[in-house]
């Protein structure tokens, strides 16, 4: 979850815009994300590739949309089957980005819940720097 202080239609385009993704999809500043391939509708398909700087590891973080409600709500299915949603939500001043997914089996939970927790406040802090552009 993060409360992020930006206009619901700027959070949207940072969430689903390639261009943007590219820009905050990583846990650590140690990695980042080359490339995003995005087909924002029910049945489209999304492919982000996210790697270490250092070229030592990566995945592609792959899956298709299961329902899009601009400027509402997102809910995909990964590639391996686990379900996973965003939902933005209209505060006073604010947006509330509320986060859920499916973990999986090979690490810790909780540890992945972190990990998805890092990317979450970076896409925050780099939303809010393009309101003030």
């Amino acid at each position: 979850m993060a409360e992020i202080l930006a206009p619901v239609d700027l959070v949207w385009e940072c969430w689903t815009k390639p261009e943007h993704i590219t820009q905050w999809n990583f846990a650590a500043n140690s990695w980042h994300c080359p490339n995003a391939v995005n087909d924002l509708r029910p049945q489209g398909e999304f492919s982000w590739r996210m790697e270490a700087k250092d070229g030592s590891m990566g995945f592609d973080f792959k899956g298709t949309y299961t329902e899009v409600i601009k400027p509402e709500h997102i809910a995909s299915v990964m590639e391996d089957g686990r379900k996973s949603d965003i939902a933005f939500l209209q505060q006073e001043e604010h947006i509330l980005a509320v986060q859920t997914f499916e973990p999986e089996d090979e690490n810790n939970a909780e540890l992945q819940r972190q990990g998805w927790q890092l990317i979450l406040n970076n896409f925050k802090a780099y939303a809010e720097s393009q309101k003030m552009q």
